[in-house]
C-alpha cells in the first residue's frame, strides 16, 4: 500500500474517483473535479505508462465512440488492504495450536515451493539471472525492491515489507525471504539489516565467491536475526 499522499494528487483522485466504477472519460473527471478536459488527460496518459488505468472506446447512445478508462488489477496497491490483521489472526491459532514449531514449518514449506517454482525457470541461468528474477518476484508481491552487484556477489535490498504489522509477532516471516534466496541464488546469504527491527531497509548480502568468505567478507558477518 502507498502513503495517502498519492490521494492528495491528482493522478490520485481520478484512480480514487475511478475505482468501483465500470468506467470514466475525461470529460467526466474534469467536470467532477473542475479541471479542463486536457488535463485530465493528461494524467491519463500517465496512468496508463504506469499500468495503472486501461482505455476502451465506448458508444454512449447515438454519439460518437467516447474513450473511457478503468483502472487495472495493480491499481489495487494504492488503496489500504487489511490482509495483515487476517494473516495476524490465522497465525495466532496456528502458534496457539501447533507451538512455534507449527508456524516455522509453515514457512518453511512456503518458501520450499516458492523456490521450486523459481527453479525450474532459472536453476541453470547464470547467477545474476538468478538474482533478477527473484528481485522481480518482491516486486510482483508488492516490495520496492533493488539488487546489485558487489565484489563478492550481490545486495538486495527491500525498502518496504508488505508484512510490517505481522512480523513483530510472527519473525518467522522475516525468515522466509532468506531461505528462498538460498536455495535459488546461493546458500551464502546473511541478513544485515531489517525494518522489523528498526532499520532503514531490509538487506541481504549473498556471497557467491569463495575469496569473499576468507577475505572477511559478508559471510564472515555475524548474522543479525529480525
Amino acid at each position: 500500500m502507498h502513503g495517502d499522499w498519492f490521494f492528495d494528487t491528482a493522478r490520485g483522485k481520478i484512480v480514487a474517483a475511478l475505482r468501483g466504477r465500470r468506467g470514466a472519460s475525461a470529460f467526466d473527471l474534469a467536470r467532477e473535479f473542475g479541471l479542463s478536459t486536457n488535463a485530465v488527460r493528461q494524467q491519463f496518459i500517465l496512468l496508463e505508462r504506469d499500468g495503472l488505468v486501461t482505455a476502451s472506446s465506448v458508444r454512449r447512445g447515438k454519439t460518437k465512440p467516447t474513450v473511457e478508462y478503468r483502472l487495472t488489477p495493480a491499481a489495487e496497491k494504492y488503496f489500504p488492504q487489511h490482509y495483515d490483521r487476517m494473516l495476524n489472526a490465522v497465525l495466532r491459532e496456528v502458534r496457539a495450536n501447533g507451538g512455534d514449531d507449527a508456524v516455522a514449518a509453515i514457512f518453511e514449506s512456503m518458501s520450499r515451493r516458492q523456490a521450486e517454482r523459481l527453479n525450474a525457470d532459472v536453476e541453470e541461468r547464470p547467477v545474476a539471472e538468478r538474482v533478477a528474477a527473484l528481485t522481480d518476484l518482491l516486486r510482483e508481491s508488492g516490495v520496492e525492491a533493488k539488487a546489485e552487484e558487489t565484489p563478492g556477489g550481490f545486495t538486495i535490498r527491500e525498502h518496504n515489507c508488505p508484512y510490517s504489522e505481522t512480523v513483530g509477532e510472527h519473525p518467522e516471516i522475516c525468515g522466509l525471504i532468506r531461505s528462498v534466496i538460498q536455495d535459488v541464488v546461493a546458500p551464502g546469504v546473511i541478513q544485515t539489516d531489517s525494518l522489523a527491527t528498526g532499520g532503514t531497509e531490509c538487506r541481504f548480502e549473498i556471497t557467491t565467491s569463495n575469496d569473499a568468505v576468507t577475505d572477511g567478507g559478508p559471510a564472515a558477518r555475524t548474522e543479525r536475526e529480525p
